[in-house]
Protein backbone atom coordinates (compact mmCIF):
# COMPACT_ATOMS: atom_id res chain seq x y z
CA UNK A 1 0.00 0.00 0.00
CA UNK A 2 3.03 2.49 0.62
CA UNK A 3 4.14 1.69 -2.39
CA UNK A 4 0.79 2.41 -4.24
CA UNK A 5 0.65 5.79 -2.48
CA UNK A 6 4.33 6.61 -3.31
CA UNK A 7 2.95 5.89 -6.94
CA UNK A 8 -0.22 8.24 -6.60
CA UNK A 9 1.96 11.22 -5.50
CA UNK A 10 4.24 11.05 -8.55
CA UNK A 11 1.58 10.53 -10.60
CA UNK A 12 -0.33 13.31 -9.03
CA UNK A 13 3.05 15.33 -9.31
CA UNK A 14 3.52 14.34 -12.82
CA UNK A 15 0.17 15.97 -13.66
CA UNK A 16 0.95 18.87 -12.21
CA UNK A 17 3.83 19.58 -13.95
CA UNK A 18 2.63 18.42 -17.21
CA UNK A 19 0.46 21.12 -17.41
CA UNK A 20 2.02 23.98 -18.43
CA UNK A 21 4.67 21.72 -21.15
CA UNK A 22 0.95 20.83 -22.32
CA UNK A 23 -0.28 23.96 -23.07
CA UNK A 24 2.98 25.03 -24.55
CA UNK A 25 3.02 22.03 -26.90
CA UNK A 26 -0.39 22.39 -27.94
CA UNK A 27 0.28 26.11 -28.56
CA UNK A 28 3.38 25.16 -30.78
CA UNK A 29 1.38 22.97 -32.45
CA UNK A 30 -0.99 25.27 -34.02
CA UNK A 31 1.37 27.71 -35.25
CA UNK A 32 3.61 24.91 -36.43
CA UNK A 33 0.91 23.25 -38.44
CA UNK A 34 0.31 26.91 -40.23
CA UNK A 35 3.89 27.08 -41.34
CA UNK A 36 4.88 29.06 -38.45
CA UNK A 37 7.99 27.82 -36.54
CA UNK A 38 7.88 29.44 -32.91
CA UNK A 39 10.81 29.64 -30.48
CA UNK A 40 9.22 32.04 -28.54
CA UNK A 41 6.91 29.61 -26.63
CA UNK A 42 9.20 30.09 -23.37
CA UNK A 43 8.85 33.75 -23.40
CA UNK A 44 5.22 33.85 -23.97
CA UNK A 45 4.56 31.42 -21.28
CA UNK A 46 7.36 34.20 -18.99
CA UNK A 47 4.96 37.14 -20.21
CA UNK A 48 1.95 35.30 -19.34
CA UNK A 49 2.86 33.91 -15.59
CA UNK A 50 4.03 37.93 -14.83
CA UNK A 51 1.09 39.42 -16.48
CA UNK A 52 -1.16 37.29 -14.76
CA UNK A 53 0.32 36.82 -11.61
CA UNK A 54 1.05 40.81 -11.45
CA UNK A 55 -3.07 41.65 -12.43
CA UNK A 56 -4.20 38.98 -9.91
CA UNK A 57 -2.32 40.65 -7.10
CA UNK A 58 -3.27 44.16 -7.49
CA UNK A 59 -6.97 43.56 -8.31
CA UNK A 60 -7.52 40.21 -6.22
CA UNK A 61 -9.24 38.14 -8.59
CA UNK A 62 -7.39 35.00 -10.25
CA UNK A 63 -9.76 35.15 -13.40
CA UNK A 64 -8.65 38.96 -14.07
CA UNK A 65 -5.29 37.43 -13.56
CA UNK A 66 -5.85 34.97 -16.43
CA UNK A 67 -7.39 37.25 -19.11
CA UNK A 68 -4.63 39.76 -18.80
CA UNK A 69 -1.90 36.76 -19.06
CA UNK A 70 -3.73 35.62 -22.32
CA UNK A 71 -3.99 39.07 -23.46
CA UNK A 72 -0.43 39.51 -23.21
CA UNK A 73 0.94 36.10 -24.40
CA UNK A 74 -1.52 37.08 -27.91
CA UNK A 75 0.27 40.62 -28.16
CA UNK A 76 3.55 38.73 -27.97
CA UNK A 77 2.30 36.26 -30.74
CA UNK A 78 0.86 39.53 -32.78
CA UNK A 79 4.55 40.70 -32.39
CA UNK A 80 5.94 37.04 -33.86
CA UNK A 81 3.39 37.65 -36.45
CA UNK A 82 3.83 40.64 -37.38
CA UNK A 83 7.46 40.27 -37.95
CA UNK A 84 7.15 37.25 -39.73
CA UNK A 85 4.22 37.06 -41.56
CA UNK A 86 3.47 40.60 -42.55
CA UNK A 87 7.41 41.61 -43.05
CA UNK A 88 8.70 37.87 -43.87
CA UNK A 89 11.56 38.30 -41.29
CA UNK A 90 13.03 35.29 -39.96
CA UNK A 91 10.94 33.48 -38.00
CA UNK A 92 13.53 32.03 -35.41
CA UNK A 93 15.73 35.10 -34.49
CA UNK A 94 11.77 36.51 -33.56
CA UNK A 95 11.06 33.99 -31.68
CA UNK A 96 14.81 33.79 -29.84
CA UNK A 97 14.43 37.87 -29.80
CA UNK A 98 10.72 37.40 -28.02
CA UNK A 99 12.11 34.95 -25.33
CA UNK A 100 14.93 37.51 -24.43
CA UNK A 101 13.01 40.49 -24.16
CA UNK A 102 10.38 38.70 -22.09
CA UNK A 103 13.05 37.70 -19.84
CA UNK A 104 14.41 40.78 -19.07
CA UNK A 105 11.48 43.12 -18.95
CA UNK A 106 9.80 41.00 -16.43
CA UNK A 107 12.42 41.75 -13.75
CA UNK A 108 13.11 45.40 -14.47
CA UNK A 109 8.70 46.03 -14.53
CA UNK A 110 8.51 43.71 -11.58
CA UNK A 111 10.82 45.39 -9.25
CA UNK A 112 9.82 49.24 -10.28
CA UNK A 113 5.90 47.78 -9.42
CA UNK A 114 6.47 46.02 -6.40
CA UNK A 115 9.87 46.35 -5.34
CA UNK A 116 10.44 42.78 -4.24
CA UNK A 117 13.71 41.76 -6.58
CA UNK A 118 11.14 40.91 -9.58
CA UNK A 119 9.09 39.39 -7.74
CA UNK A 120 5.06 39.83 -7.65
CA UNK A 121 3.67 39.86 -3.86
CA UNK A 122 2.37 36.52 -2.89
CA UNK A 123 -0.93 35.33 -3.58
CA UNK A 124 -3.92 34.07 -1.58
CA UNK A 125 -7.79 32.71 -1.51
CA UNK A 126 -9.70 34.49 -4.63
CA UNK A 127 -6.15 36.13 -6.59
CA UNK A 128 -5.49 32.02 -6.40
CA UNK A 129 -6.82 28.98 -8.70
CA UNK A 130 -7.71 26.68 -5.67
CA UNK A 131 -7.94 23.45 -5.90
CA UNK A 132 -11.22 21.49 -6.87
CA UNK A 133 -12.66 18.33 -4.98
CA UNK A 134 -15.17 16.29 -7.48
CA UNK A 135 -18.11 15.02 -5.97
CA UNK A 136 -17.69 11.56 -4.05
CA UNK A 137 -13.65 12.42 -3.47
CA UNK A 138 -13.85 12.60 0.35
CA UNK A 139 -16.28 9.51 -0.10
CA UNK A 140 -14.39 7.46 -1.58
CA UNK A 141 -10.76 8.20 -0.26
CA UNK A 142 -10.92 5.00 1.92
CA UNK A 143 -11.95 2.73 -1.00
CA UNK A 144 -8.44 0.75 -1.73
CA UNK A 145 -6.90 1.83 -5.41
CA UNK A 146 -9.86 3.38 -6.87
CA UNK A 147 -10.87 5.81 -3.86
CA UNK A 148 -7.13 6.87 -3.97
CA UNK A 149 -6.58 7.41 -7.44
CA UNK A 150 -10.00 9.26 -7.99
CA UNK A 151 -9.51 11.45 -4.43
CA UNK A 152 -5.76 11.98 -5.32
CA UNK A 153 -5.05 11.60 -8.72
CA UNK A 154 -7.94 12.85 -10.30
CA UNK A 155 -9.55 15.21 -8.18
CA UNK A 156 -7.67 17.63 -6.37
CA UNK A 157 -6.55 20.01 -9.44
CA UNK A 158 -7.28 23.50 -10.19
CA UNK A 159 -9.68 24.11 -12.90
CA UNK A 160 -6.73 24.80 -15.50
CA UNK A 161 -5.30 21.45 -15.16
CA UNK A 162 -8.95 20.06 -16.26
CA UNK A 163 -8.67 23.22 -19.13
CA UNK A 164 -5.26 21.58 -20.24
CA UNK A 165 -6.26 17.91 -21.08
CA UNK A 166 -9.57 19.13 -22.59
CA UNK A 167 -7.78 20.86 -24.85
CA UNK A 168 -6.32 17.72 -26.44
CA UNK A 169 -10.04 15.87 -27.87
CA UNK A 170 -10.65 19.82 -28.53
CA UNK A 171 -7.40 20.00 -30.43
CA UNK A 172 -8.10 16.81 -32.55
CA UNK A 173 -11.62 17.83 -33.58
CA UNK A 174 -10.41 21.29 -34.35
CA UNK A 175 -7.52 19.88 -36.61
CA UNK A 176 -9.07 16.93 -38.10
CA UNK A 177 -12.90 17.73 -38.07
CA UNK A 178 -13.15 21.07 -38.97
CA UNK A 179 -12.53 23.65 -41.96
CA UNK A 180 -10.57 25.88 -40.30
CA UNK A 181 -8.36 22.72 -39.31
CA UNK A 182 -8.04 21.71 -42.84
CA UNK A 183 -7.20 24.89 -44.11
CA UNK A 184 -4.79 25.44 -40.85
CA UNK A 185 -2.98 22.10 -42.03
CA UNK A 186 -3.05 22.82 -45.62
CA UNK A 187 -1.70 26.01 -45.14
CA UNK A 188 1.69 24.75 -42.97
CA UNK A 189 2.11 22.00 -46.00
CA UNK A 190 1.45 24.24 -49.24
CA UNK A 191 -0.13 27.27 -48.72
CA UNK A 192 0.35 28.50 -52.49
CA UNK A 193 -2.67 25.97 -53.19
CA UNK A 194 -4.78 27.15 -50.35
CA UNK A 195 -4.18 30.95 -51.96
CA UNK A 196 -5.38 30.01 -55.06
CA UNK A 197 -8.19 28.55 -53.79
CA UNK A 198 -9.28 32.11 -52.57
CA UNK A 199 -8.69 31.99 -48.89
CA UNK A 200 -5.79 34.37 -47.04
CA UNK A 201 -2.93 32.47 -46.14
CA UNK A 202 -1.69 35.73 -43.93
CA UNK A 203 -5.15 35.78 -42.38
CA UNK A 204 -4.97 32.02 -41.56
CA UNK A 205 -1.80 32.19 -39.97
CA UNK A 206 -2.25 35.10 -37.81
CA UNK A 207 -5.41 33.16 -36.40
CA UNK A 208 -2.66 29.85 -35.78
CA UNK A 209 -0.49 32.82 -33.84
CA UNK A 210 -3.27 34.32 -31.70
CA UNK A 211 -4.27 30.60 -30.56
CA UNK A 212 -0.90 29.99 -30.35
CA UNK A 213 -0.94 33.32 -27.53
CA UNK A 214 -3.98 32.30 -25.87
CA UNK A 215 -2.30 28.63 -25.15
CA UNK A 216 1.11 30.09 -23.49
CA UNK A 217 -0.80 32.56 -22.09
CA UNK A 218 -3.01 30.17 -19.98
CA UNK A 219 -0.08 27.90 -19.24
CA UNK A 220 1.64 30.93 -17.67
CA UNK A 221 -1.28 31.94 -15.87
CA UNK A 222 -1.28 28.23 -14.34
CA UNK A 223 2.40 28.68 -13.37
CA UNK A 224 2.29 31.64 -11.49
CA UNK A 225 -1.73 31.79 -10.14
CA UNK A 226 -2.52 28.15 -9.69
CA UNK A 227 0.60 26.08 -8.93
CA UNK A 228 2.52 28.76 -7.42
CA UNK A 229 1.82 31.98 -5.54
CA UNK A 230 3.33 34.39 -7.48
CA UNK A 231 5.68 35.13 -10.00
CA UNK A 232 9.30 34.96 -9.82
CA UNK A 233 12.52 35.39 -12.04
CA UNK A 234 12.41 32.51 -15.25
CA UNK A 235 9.72 30.65 -13.64
CA UNK A 236 9.32 28.83 -16.89
CA UNK A 237 12.64 27.26 -16.65
CA UNK A 238 12.85 26.04 -20.05
CA UNK A 239 9.49 24.54 -20.27
CA UNK A 240 8.85 26.20 -23.77
CA UNK A 241 11.72 24.62 -24.93
CA UNK A 242 11.16 20.91 -23.68
CA UNK A 243 7.54 21.51 -25.01
CA UNK A 244 9.15 22.29 -28.09
CA UNK A 245 10.89 18.98 -27.76
CA UNK A 246 7.86 16.87 -26.93
CA UNK A 247 6.11 18.45 -30.10
CA UNK A 248 8.83 16.76 -32.13
CA UNK A 249 8.68 14.22 -29.94
CA UNK A 250 4.98 13.45 -30.97
CA UNK A 251 5.30 14.64 -34.61
CA UNK A 252 3.03 17.31 -34.58
CA UNK A 253 -0.05 15.53 -33.51
CA UNK A 254 -2.31 15.96 -30.26
CA UNK A 255 -2.60 12.86 -28.68
CA UNK A 256 0.77 11.84 -28.95
CA UNK A 257 1.87 15.32 -27.61
CA UNK A 258 -0.04 14.64 -24.87
CA UNK A 259 1.63 11.16 -23.81
CA UNK A 260 5.08 13.27 -24.52
CA UNK A 261 4.90 15.75 -22.43
CA UNK A 262 3.30 13.54 -19.70
CA UNK A 263 6.17 11.76 -20.06
CA UNK A 264 8.78 14.73 -19.65
CA UNK A 265 6.64 15.66 -16.98
CA UNK A 266 6.96 12.87 -15.18
CA UNK A 267 10.80 12.67 -15.56
CA UNK A 268 10.63 16.18 -14.16
CA UNK A 269 8.80 14.96 -11.48
CA UNK A 270 10.43 11.72 -10.96
CA UNK A 271 13.82 14.41 -10.77
CA UNK A 272 12.21 16.13 -8.00
CA UNK A 273 11.11 13.64 -5.76
CA UNK A 274 14.68 11.47 -6.10
CA UNK A 275 16.32 14.62 -4.63
CA UNK A 276 18.64 13.86 -2.22
CA UNK A 277 18.06 10.17 -2.11
CA UNK A 278 20.55 8.16 -1.47
CA UNK A 279 21.30 4.84 -3.86
CA UNK A 280 22.49 2.07 -3.52
CA UNK A 281 26.40 1.33 -4.53
CA UNK A 282 26.36 4.82 -6.07
CA UNK A 283 25.16 6.17 -2.65
CA UNK A 284 23.70 9.89 -2.41
CA UNK A 285 23.61 11.42 -6.27
CA UNK A 286 24.38 15.14 -6.42
CA UNK A 287 21.39 17.49 -6.86
CA UNK A 288 22.93 18.81 -10.24
CA UNK A 289 22.90 15.67 -11.72
CA UNK A 290 19.27 14.85 -10.88
CA UNK A 291 17.74 18.53 -11.89
CA UNK A 292 19.65 18.05 -15.48
CA UNK A 293 18.36 14.51 -15.79
CA UNK A 294 15.09 15.45 -17.64
CA UNK A 295 16.83 17.63 -20.10
CA UNK A 296 19.47 15.00 -20.78
CA UNK A 297 17.06 12.36 -21.37
CA UNK A 298 14.65 14.21 -23.52
CA UNK A 299 17.76 14.89 -25.88
CA UNK A 300 18.78 11.47 -25.38
CA UNK A 301 15.19 10.52 -26.27
CA UNK A 302 14.76 12.97 -29.60
CA UNK A 303 18.17 11.62 -30.70
CA UNK A 304 17.34 8.25 -30.99
CA UNK A 305 13.62 7.35 -30.33
CA UNK A 306 11.47 8.96 -32.80
CA UNK A 307 12.62 7.88 -35.97
CA UNK A 308 12.39 10.37 -38.44
CA UNK A 309 9.80 13.68 -37.71
CA UNK A 310 8.88 15.48 -40.63
CA UNK A 311 7.60 18.95 -39.83
CA UNK A 312 4.77 20.61 -42.46
CA UNK A 313 6.42 21.39 -45.48
CA UNK A 314 6.32 25.07 -45.59
CA UNK A 315 6.96 25.42 -41.86
CA UNK A 316 9.21 28.28 -41.45
CA UNK A 317 9.49 29.94 -45.32
CA UNK A 318 7.97 33.09 -45.67
CA UNK A 319 4.51 33.36 -48.16
CA UNK A 320 5.40 35.23 -50.77
CA UNK A 321 2.13 35.49 -53.26
CA UNK A 322 2.53 35.21 -56.84
CA UNK A 323 1.68 38.05 -58.92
Amino acid sequence: MAFLDALVQLLDATIRVSVPLLLACLAGLYSERAGIFDIGLEGKMLAGAFAGASAAAVTGSAWIGLLTAILAAVFLGLVHGFASITHRGNQIVSGVAINFVVAGSTIILGQAWFRQGGRTPSLAGPARFEAITLPGAEALREVPVIGLIYSELISGHSILVYVAFLMVPLTWWVLYRTRFGLRLRAVGENPAAVDTAGISVTWLRYRAVILTGVLTGIAGAYLSVAQNAGFVKDMTAGKGYIALAALIFAKWKPVPAMFACLLFGFLDAASIRFQGMAWPVIGKVPVQFINALPFVLTVILLAGFIGKAIPPRAGGVPYVKER
